[in-house]
Formats: structure tokens, C-alpha cells, sequence
């Protein structure tokens, strides 16, 4: 059968041929936690999987963050945890830098066997709202920031996890290097490689700063004209940051929160949309008055921000981001050239107009984060929804009562599993798919008997 993505198998042809020491490539399509899942196989076994698919269990959809089943999504018993294809998505077929032996990468998307997209594939979500907008006429445009730690690989005396030494002397430091320069330098081999291995992947990172943590990074991506596209640049980032950290003895930390003192990652995506002839419909039609659209819009993300935070922290863990004055937004906000705001409209040159979203932790899915914003952006748009006053000054002090949002893991689950609106933006497969998942690792967590409980409670209750 054709590829349902339009993959071609010339595109294996030409890889083989312009990488004949490449010996082995990773096949990896994303669940719903983000993890990357799927296989390493020979390199004569590429074009076959160009020409029809490859096998995956259905179930591979449905698992918790531990990699175990969760069968109330459907996908195990239910399916008899029959295969489903993956199929390649075009142009993410790449050689790894540093790889030995020398190895490629290759993002699919999966199927089911009659070349309907699987419903509980994450990426196919974002498509569907990709699709919903130009038939509107609109077409989103974006990039994601990468927000990172880099740890050593050895806790500390207390089991703590600490910054990583510097890969060039192995000097330590326990400040916040912020916008330090020479603090980079330090770890100039690993982001060198970094680098090399973007180039090889043709992968447009940008601009590196020390972030506002002891240990974090940032690393930002070239704005791309197909969201969809910006999404696979994110996925695809994260794989190498861990890949060459690991490679020059460091971990690459993508959870939300790894300091209780300090501020954590941010996933923050930056978003507008164009219309057929390609102009920005968030641009001022006149100076000093802003776009209905634009405004529109962010009254559509506001308005969905509660029963959505699920998708933008969707672990226990990234509800500990949510603290006053660390730069993670609590409320649904948005202002002009302020990061206390949930929804942030940078400073700039009009044409080039859009809106920074800023709730979700860098452990959320970008093809869910980036669907759920393009159906509340629709929302807003087709219902001319109102944003409210612009909020100044401090963010963290406004109040938004009439626009509660949960304030905590088991509140944003309850919300996502009633929502209607997240049903639409997700699918309803891949919304049951997903708030199962959460399920069951909310009840993970809380049977889990952790240190602090006996820190807490062994000798005093």
C-alpha cells in the first residue's frame, strides 16, 4: 500500500546512498507522555519499511510513564493487542552525530491497517487541528523553547540530585549563571556537539543561554511557518540534547521541577497564525490597535485554560512549576512584554506579531500541547471571544476569579476527563487514551509511600 503520510521510499534510497556506514536506525514514534517508543533495525530493513510499514502493538499507544500497560484506554485486550503500522514522516529520516557504529533516526507516525490514522497517536491530533484551521482558511506557525537541566549523574551525599560538573575542567557551581556567557564554556564540548548533531539532522536550533537555575539551559528553535513541523523540531531536540549528554557523562533532565528552590523548565510555544496569502492576521491593521483575531484568540486560550492544564502539566511533578514569581505562570493572564503572564505578547515588530504561551512544563507532548492551543485559538476565533483587560505590572498578583484553573495534579485530571472542549482538541480517542493514562498514574503516585512520609510521620504520629 501507498504511505499514508507521503513518505516515498526514494527518500531511504538517497539516505542509504549518500550514508553508507550507517548501520542501524531508530524508528521512534511518541506517546502520549512524549516518550519516544519503537525500534532499532538493520539498515537493509529501511526501504522495506518505506514500501509497507512496520508492525507496532496498538498497545505501545497506551502506556503509563513506567512503560506499563493501561488497559482502560482500550488499546491492550480490548484490540487483542493486535499490530498497527508506522509509517515514516517525511523529511525526519536523519544520520545521528557521535553514533558508534554510525546509526540514523527516523520519526513515525502510526496507523491502523486500512491507513486510518491511529487516533491515539499524539502527532495525529495536531494534524486534525492543522486541517480544521486551513479549511478555515488559517495556517498556525510556531517554535518551541527548550527549557533543560543538565545533572550529574551521581546524587549527592543526601540522594540529591545536583548541576552537572563543567565536561571541561569538571568545575561546579551551585548559583543561578543566568545569561552567563563564560559559565557556557564550561560545557562547550556537549554543546558543540549539540550543534553538529542539529546541522546533520538539518534541525534549526538557535540561540543557547544559561537559564534561570543552577544547571538549566535553554536552547530556542528557528520559527517555522508549519507548526506541525515545529512540533517534530521539539521532539526531535530533546532526543539529541539526552543523546549527546549522556554521551559526555551528564543527564539531561526534562522534568518540570528537579530543585525545590529554584525555578523549573518551561516548554514555551510561540504562535500565529497566517492567513492563504500568507499574512499574519495577529498584525495591527492600524498603530496602537490591536488585531481582533489576536485578541480573539488569546479570549479562546483563556476561556480553555483550566480544563486544559492537564495537557500542559501532566505529571505530579510539574505541579510543583506552579510557584509566585518563578516565572511559571498561576492564572489565566495575558499582557504585552511581561513573563508574569500566562499568555505573553512579545515586544516587537508588528508584522511578526504573535503569542508566547508559557503554562506548560518542558515534560509535556508538544503535539498535544501545540493541538490543545490551535482548538482553543478556533475557539476564540470563531466565538470572538473576549481576553479581558490586558493585565500590567505583576501577573502573579492578578486575579481572574470568574477563570478559576485547578491548582493541583487530581483537579486538572478531573477537569481534562469532563471536558468537552479537550474531547474536540484531542479526539476522542486520544483524550481517553490520555486521561487514562493520567489516571492511573495519579493512583501510582498516591499509593506510593515516599521518604518524606516517613521523614514526616515515622516517629512523630
Amino acid at each position: 500500500m501507498n504511505s499514508p503520510t507521503g513518505s516515498s521510499p526514494k527518500e531511504a534510497e538517497d539516505f542509504l546512498a549518500a550514508h553508507p556506514d550507517i548501520e542501524a536506525i531508530d524508528i521512534v514514534m511518541i506517546d502520549a507522555n512524549g516518550v519516544g517508543r519503537g525500534k532499532i533495525i538493520r539498515r537493509h530493513e529501511l526501504e522495506s519499511l518505506y514500501k509497507g510499514g512496520r508492525n507496532l502493538p496498538t498497545s505501545v499507544l497506551g502506556l503509563d510513564i513506567t512503560g506499563e500497560d493501561v488497559d482502560k484506554t482500550g488499546l491492550v485486550w480490548d484490540t487483542g493487542d493486535g499490530d498497527q503500522l508506522g509509517w515514516p514522516i517525511p523529511g525526519t529520516l536523519r544520520p545521528l552525530h557521535g553514533a558508534k557504529p554510525q546509526r540514523g533516526q527516523m520519526l513515525m507516525s502510526m496507523f491502523d491497517r486500512d491507513g486510518k490514522p491511529a487516533g491515539s497517536d499524539p502527532r495525529h491530533a495536531l494534524v486534525r487541528q492543522v486541517e480544521a484551521l486551513a479549511a478555515q482558511g488559517l495556517h498556525a506557525a510556531g517554535a518551541f523553547e527548550l527549557e533543560f537541566f543538565l545533572l550529574d549523574p551521581e546524587r549527592d551525599s543526601e540522594g540529591r540530585v545536583r548541576p552537572a560538573k563543567a565536561v571541561v575542567d569538571g568545575r561546579s557551581s551551585g548559583k543561578t549563571e543566568v545569561y552567563s556567557v563564560d559559565h557556557l564554556h564550561g560545557m562547550e564540548p556537549l554543546f558543540s556537539d549539540i550543534y553538529a548533531g542539529a546541522k546533520a539532522m538539518d534541525l534549526p536550533i538557535e540561540t543557547l543561554i544559561s537559564e534561570y537555575a543552577p544547571g538549566q539551559y535553554e536552547l530556542t528553535l528557528h520559527y517555522r511557518t508549519d507548526i506541525l513541523a515545529a512540533a517534530d523540531d521539539l521532539v526531535m531536540l530533546k532526543r539529541l540534547v539526552r543523546q549527546q549528554a549522556r554521551r559526555h557523562g551528564v543527564v539531561a533532565c526534562f522534568m518540570a521541577k528537579p530543585f525545590a528552590d529554584y525555578a523549573g523548565s518551561g516548554m514555551h510555544l510561540h504562535v500565529s497564525l497566517r492567513d492563504d496569502g500568507g499574512g499574519n492576521v495577529f498584525a495591527e491593521k492600524q498603530q496602537g490597535q490591536w488585531s481582533l483575531s489576536l485578541l480573539h484568540g488569546l479570549g479562546g486560550m483563556i476561556e480553555t485554560m483550566g480544563e486544559s492544564m492537564l495537557v500542559f502539566a501532566p505529571h505530579a511533578n510539574s505541579w510543583r512549576r506552579f510557584v509566585a514569581q518563578s516565572y511559571a505562570p498561576v492564572s489565566p493572564t495575558w499582557g504585552v512584554n511581561n513573563r508574569s503572564v500566562a499568555l505573553r505578547v512579545p515586544a516587537g515588530d508588528t508584522r511578526n506579531r504573535r503569542i508566547e504561551h508559557r503554562p506548560s512544563g518542558v515534560d509535556a507532548n508538544p503535539y498535544l500541547v501545540a493541538a490543545t492551543v490551535l482548538a482553543a485559538l478556533r475557539k476564540g476565533l470563531e466565538g470572538k471571544l473576549d481576553p479581558g483587560p490586558e493585565t500590567t505590572g505583576n501577573g502573579y498578583a492578578a486575579e481572574t476569579p470568574s477563570r478559576p484553573t485547578p491548582t493541583d495534579w487530581r483537579s486538572a485530571i478531573e477537569a481534562a476527563c469532563g471536558s468537552e472542549f479537550l474531547k474536540q482538541a484531542l479526539g476522542p480517542a486520544m483524550h481517553r487514551t490520555f486521561t487514562e493514562i493520567k489516571k492511573a498514574e495519579y493512583f501510582r503516585v498516591a499509593r506510593t509511600v515516599t521518604e518524606l512520609d516517613y521523614h514526616l510521620y515515622l516517629h512523630e504520629v
